[in-house]
């Protein structure tokens, strides 16, 4: 069956994935260890977050996150899958994986578009690839967990001027300066929040703002951010409406990223809703969507 050779598949994979193949190459080996790119005008400390803030928060190997949706599994941005994944970390403890579901609209950045925008810093190729393909996977948990409530997915239409919510451990650094190269792409848990611009096909996008238009705690995901959450408030609920997954703009990609006035390009998770209820289907299981 196909889902039992994708992890195979993955693991064969000759190119760079969107968010880890250009972040990784803008940072390099020092700064602080924590997450989410902040402003600069506001203290490290009240972006800081604890682990209960968000405990369905799930760790992949080596970077990147994903999403408790059912006891049994976790969503996250496909281009997290990098090699074979054999376990997550989910509230600190490591959990077998039984099998990956990556959606067949997803593709890898080739490497020779990465290769073209690194000689001439123009982001335009990358950005148009980017916006074409579905970065979302499924993982499946070999145990269910039973001791952490998965969280709802949303699956309305009403994402755009709502409040998001997002969470990361990956790369930080500030508006001004963008990503701090070296900056660890594992590190301590922080939050964010930004207004959602637009809502439309695959895509959540916000922008980085500063001044007036900014949220007090705004902010953006960082390196290593990937497959991490972005919540929106629904019925007094935070909700799961999307997975951090790259960043647009007419940028030099040779530059750290994550800047003030640079959009976000977030897996818009209600546009996935019925693929996400159809591969829960086939092993029995179901999540609870809010709309």
């Amino acid at each position: 069956m196909r889902r039992q050779h994708l992890q195979r598949e993955a693991r064969n994979r000759e190119t760079l994935s969107p968010l880890l193949a250009i972040g990784v190459l803008l940072v390099s080996a020092h700064g602080p260890a924590s997450a989410i790119v902040v402003r600069h005008d506001v203290v490290d400390e009240r972006y800081q977050a604890r682990a209960p803030d968000i405990p369905q928060l799930v760790d992949m190997p080596n970077v990147g996150h994903g999403v408790l949706i059912a006891p049994r599994w976790v969503v996250t941005a496909a281009h997290t899958i990098q090699g074979e994944v054999h376990s997550v970390t989910i509230g600190g403890v490591p959990r077998e994986v039984d099998h990956i579901e990556i959606h067949p609209g997803y593709r890898s950045v080739p490497g020779d578009i990465v290769q073209r925008a690194l000689e001439t810093g123009r982001a335009l190729e990358i950005n148009q690839f980017l916006a074409g393909i579905d970065d979302v996977a499924l993982i499946r948990l070999s145990q269910p967990i039973n001791d952490i409530e998965p969280i709802r997915i949303y699956s309305g239409n009403g994402e755009v001027g709502r409040t998001a919510q997002l969470f990361g451990k990956g790369a930080t650094g500030t508006g001004l300066s963008g990503v701090v190269q070296g900056s660890p792409q594992r590190g301590v848990l922080r939050r964010a929040f930004n207004r959602i611009d637009a809502a439309d096909g695959r895509w959540i996008v916000y922008t980085f703002d500063d001044g007036r238009r900014a949220h007090r705690l705004e902010g953006m995901g960082g390196s290593g951010d990937s497959g991490g959450p972005v919540l929106i408030r629904v019925r007094g609920h935070w909700t799961l409406a999307g997975l951090i997954s790259w960043k647009g703009g007419d940028v030099d990609v040779r530059q750290p990223g994550s800047r003030y006035g640079q959009p976000a390009y977030n897996v818009r998770l209600s546009h996935y809703a019925e693929w996400i209820q159809e591969t829960l289907s086939r092993s029995g299981d179901r999540i609870v969507l809010r709309q």
